[in-house]
């Protein structure tokens, strides 16, 4: 379970830095927005739940009372 913890943390990291030459495009343009728009809006989304997804982990080890 550590290293999902560990990847939770770190991917929202990745996604939004480490990526970001690989999706600094306009095309395809994806509800109305430029690729790179999307892109940033969809992490807005999803690391809130990465961030949940370790709450649910640290409550489950019995490190959160």
């Amino acid at each position: 379970m550590g290293k999902f913890k560990i990847f939770l943390i770190i991917l929202p990291f990745i996604s939004q830095l480490a990526v970001l030459p690989f999706v600094n495009r306009i095309d395809p343009i994806i509800l109305g927005l430029p690729f790179l728009q999307f892109w940033f809006f969809l992490w807005i989304v999803l690391t809130p739940l990465c961030t949940f997804g370790i709450y649910r982990i640290q409550k489950s080890e019995g490190s959160i009372d």
